[in-house]
């Protein structure tokens, strides 16, 4: 294989808080305007107005596919009362979608919860899963005809681990037994969800859709081959990287499965206490390789590695985000481009790999790190809100339109 195949997914993606502005009802929110955060979303990129810009922008640069989610804080601001108004406005996005030939892959949670259901307990209380299930079955039934890929839940362990170990994500806890009942409530969800979006298909007689999680999976590398990092590896790819997919595996609840994907994790742990095994990182920058903004680790071996590892499923994989920070666009070309070879080599290798989405389409609100962080194909000056198509857009552009990547 040379080249990808015709039918492959372009795309990038995005997320509603982190894009459309003035989220109001939400309980990032609020912590925003407390004061709990580093800088406030505020109007964001203002996508909620500009999203046929943003649209144009993607169809111009070849993409044929688009992820974003929708803000279940504007579709029920209040418990039990949900907005037509926000649910016209997203089916009006989905179909501005279709007209730009872009094939939306829609995420029903990224990280934000409606002030409301955080004021119960959010996700570390049981009652998220029939306030979830209720939520899914009003806007998936307004949106079904239009859209036929469903990311019921992003990076659940990451929600977790930012909300209640690292304690820098709303509700700011720290708390292992709400850590693993999040985790728990989120699995338990995402099962239900499963069968109930299918159901509304075939009450509606529509084509069964396709149905997934967003998986962030990291790259867990021994620093050294001593006993304790070999347990840190094996506990810690075990429990981050295949736990929640397995879980829903043996459910038989997932018909893809969604990988974002950004770099390494090297392992070096210094004693046999539990948090060491599972969180302690090299800090002697031993085996060096190139850094976002952020700090992380770029290794694109790593995620031919985690596709390899997660082909013996015999479920299609969608990459449903792969992206870097950095004020170097040269280096997010080199990234891209890295990365592309090595879900190139996978399908080489017989993985069925059938789509790409970029992290992210545009700058934007990187949650706890604001606004900082330049992830995006586009940059956004958000003094004006004006886009401006980086070059490695343009060369990504290339890819998205040929299906070649050039070496």
């Amino acid at each position: 294989m040379t080249k990808f195949p015709e039918d492959f997914f372009w795309g990038a993606a995005t997320s509603a808080h982190q894009v459309e502005g003035n989220n109001t009802n939400s309980d990032w929110w609020e912590w925003e305007q407390k004061g709990r955060l580093k800088e406030a979303s505020g109007l964001a990129c203002r996508s909620f107005e500009l999203f046929r810009e943003d649209f144009d922008i993607a169809r111009q640069l070849n993409h044929n596919a688009h992820r974003l989610s929708v803000e279940w804080s504007r579709i029920e601001p209040e418990e039990g009362v949900f907005s037509q108004e926000a649910i016209r406005h997203y089916r009006e996005v989905i179909l501005a979608l279709r007209e730009h030939s872009l094939e939306p892959v829609v995420t029903l949670h990224h990280f934000t919860n409606p002030l409301w259901l955080s004021k119960k307990g959010g996700w570390a209380h049981a009652s998220s899963r029939k306030y979830f299930l209720r939520y899914c079955e009003k806007i998936v039934g307004a949106l079904a005809d239009k859209v036929r890929f469903w990311i019921t839940i992003n990076e659940p362990l990451v929600y977790a681990y930012h909300s209640y170990i690292l304690g820098v994500w709303p509700p700011q806890e720290k708390s292992v037994l709400k850590f693993l009942s999040v985790i728990d409530n989120f699995a338990k969800s995402h099962i239900r969800a499963y069968h109930l979006i299918r159901s509304i298909y075939k009450e509606k007689n529509i084509p069964p859709p396709s149905i997934s999680v967003a998986q962030n999976l990291q790259a867990f590398v021994p620093c050294s081959p001593t006993l304790r990092n070999k347990l840190g590896y094996y506990l810690r790819n075990k429990f981050y990287n295949l736990y929640f997919i397995e879980r829903l595996l043996n459910k038989k609840a997932l018909d893809f499965i969604g990988i974002n994907y950004y770099g390494r994790n090297l392992i070096d742990v210094g004693s046999w206490k539990i948090g060491d095994i599972f969180f302690e990182t090299c800090q002697h920058n031993h085996y060096p390789v190139k850094k976002n903004s952020l700090g992380w680790d770029i290794y694109p071996e790593g995620l031919y590695e985690l596709i390899m590892q997660f082909k013996k499923y015999g479920l299609p994989i969608m990459i449903t985000e792969n992206g870097i920070c950095t004020d170097d666009d040269s280096l997010r070309w080199e990234y891209i481009r890295s990365h592309l070879e090595n879900i190139l080599r996978s399908m080489q290798d017989g993985a069925k790999v059938n789509g790409y989405f970029y992290w992210s389409l545009l700058d934007n609100f990187e949650w706890d790190k604001g606004f900082t962080p330049r992830f995006g194909l586009v940059e956004v000056d958000y003094s004006t809100f004006g886009r401006n198509v980086r070059n490695s857009a343009k060369e990504f552009s290339e890819v998205c339109k040929t299906g070649v990547l050039k070496r």
